[in-house]
């Protein structure tokens, strides 16, 4: 088990990195959700893509303040149930559950279709962009992935990621250490994405190679970074197009996996 962790998560990391021409998730999911309109009945967004209740503080993480982890079975795994709108194709429903079972070989957590009598589970379905809830929220919690934007192997993982409990990369309670955020270049009313929180680290270090790292100019307002490792401004980052090692050391901490 743990042989094959290793080698699957070194594939992974081999490549996590947006190869020339192709968008990093970061960069999709600003472009899917960069004009969205919201239904009436869709949740505030905070981070670009975080789903929150309308009264929810924008500074918290109800992960840490108040628990959100998806239960463990007594066989040591994680099984959280999903229900896939049938609005998708099939292509669009394969890409869907190859992100689901992609978690299923680096760690304890398996996704399986909603059955009767399921009182908690993640309903995916194309909604107005892409988000997710922090973690587990109980009943059904819509996770959305728009069939024009948002259907790409890392989103989904990402989104996922969301809702297994992660926030994003530029919000790590040791952000500072890491990212020089330039404030000046930010959109208005935008810069609660970029607030740092409690955020549930696990011990592992930075990851400007995280799926749930975003780029350089994200929510710039001038076309100038809103962004900058330190101490090395030329690092790139924002750029993975899936799950790094980070990620799933992460999720395997955190899961107890």
């Amino acid at each position: 088990m743990i042989l094959s962790w290793t080698l699957v998560a070194l594939v992974l990391v081999s490549s996590s990195w947006a190869e020339e021409g192709e968008l990093s998730v970061s960069k999709l999911l600003e472009r899917a959700n960069r004009d969205r309109v919201p239904d009436l009945d869709e949740p505030t967004l905070i981070g670009g893509d975080i789903a929150v209740k309308p009264d929810a503080d924008r500074n918290a993480d109800p992960c840490t303040s108040t628990g959100c982890l998806w239960l463990k079975y007594t066989d040591g795994k994680v099984y959280i149930p999903y229900y896939i709108a049938n609005h998708y194709s099939d292509r669009e429903r394969a890409i869907i559950e190859r992100g689901l079972q992609s978690f299923a070989s680096v760690s304890c957590i398996y996704f399986r279709p909603y059955q009767n009598g399921d009182h908690e589970w993640i309903n995916i379905e194309s909604r107005t962009g892409c988000y997710s809830s922090v973690g587990r929220q109980g009943g059904g919690q819509t996770l959305s992935l728009e069939r024009s934007g948002c259907l790409y192997h890392g989103t989904v993982q990402h989104e996922l990621l969301h809702a297994l409990g992660f926030n994003h990369e530029q919000t790590r309670s040791d952000r500072d250490n890491h990212i020089r955020v330039h404030w000046n270049n930010i959109v208005d009313d935008m810069e609660y994405n970029f607030y740092q929180i409690n955020t549930l680290n696990q011990g592992t270090p930075y990851d400007y190679g995280s799926v749930m790292q975003y780029h350089r100019y994200a929510f710039s307002k001038n076309g100038l970074p809103t962004m900058e490792p330190i101490p090395n401004p030329n690092v790139s980052f924002g750029q993975a197009t899936q799950m790094s090692q980070n990620d799933i050391t992460r999720l395997n901490r955190l899961y107890k996996c």
